[in-house]
């Protein structure tokens, strides 16, 4: 492990599907903060969420990291946080136990009907993976969101899906930081608790709420 004694390390995980560059708008001090970005591994074959994470954990090369976790990239950091200890856990447009997801993906988890996911056809046609990924409205400002989801690996799709739907976490770790949007509707407001709200925000709050993003991450993160 090594780090610059004076910044703080600061990792970054994209949501479901999507490339670091939706991160390309997050402006940190250079002189307090050290920006990495961090990239999905395609998974092993039933390679499980507590496996992957540690796996994951390699990719972190500082002692006393922050992790940003969007949406599904949320999850994975919380499950990185169980087996490696950081320095703080915030998550922005995700959820932080089961009970937050909302209801119909409960039911695609414990019916398994998330097997039936037109996984295979996301590959060839990214528009169907943005709404997957984004929500229906989003399709009109769709040719700009295409640039950022870029991994369409079926493996990887599956089994993303998959740990989504079938993530069985009860409780959440009380210093962890939420961030949600009022407006998402991947994972909506009502079913979530003990977070900072942020009014009009939507799941892709990342790329157009960057400016409150820059100016209250480093509060956040000092905290």
């Amino acid at each position: 492990m090594h780090q610059n004694e004076n910044k703080i390390p600061v990792y970054f995980l994209p949501g479901l599907a999507a490339n670091p560059s939706i991160f390309k708008n997050i402006q940190l001090d250079p002189d307090r903060f050290e920006i990495h970005l961090l990239e999905w591994m395609i998974p092993y074959h039933e390679e499980t969420i507590s496996e992957y994470a540690l796996r994951f954990c390699s990719k972190v090369i500082h002692a006393n990291a922050v992790l940003v976790g969007v949406s599904f990239g949320g999850i994975i950091a919380q499950e990185m946080n169980l087996v490696h200890n950081f320095r703080k856990i915030i998550i922005i447009s995700s959820v932080k136990t089961r009970k937050e997801l909302p209801l119909h993906l409960q039911l695609a988890g414990k019916t398994k009907v998330y097997k039936l996911v037109p996984t295979s056809l996301f590959a060839q046609n990214i528009d169907l993976l943005s709404k997957y990924a984004f929500g229906k409205p989003i399709v009109k400002r769709l040719d700009l969101y295409k640039q950022y989801l870029s991994i369409t690996d079926k493996r990887y799709l599956d089994w993303a899906i998959k740990q989504v739907v079938s993530w069985n976490q009860e409780k959440s770790d009380p210093n962890l930081v939420h961030i949600h949007g009022n407006k998402d509707i991947i994972f909506p407001i009502d079913n979530i608790e003990n977070c900072i709200v942020i009014e009009g925000g939507t799941h892709i709050m990342i790329l157009n709420k960057f400016k409150w993003l820059n100016e209250n991450l480093p509060n956040l993160i000092l905290g």
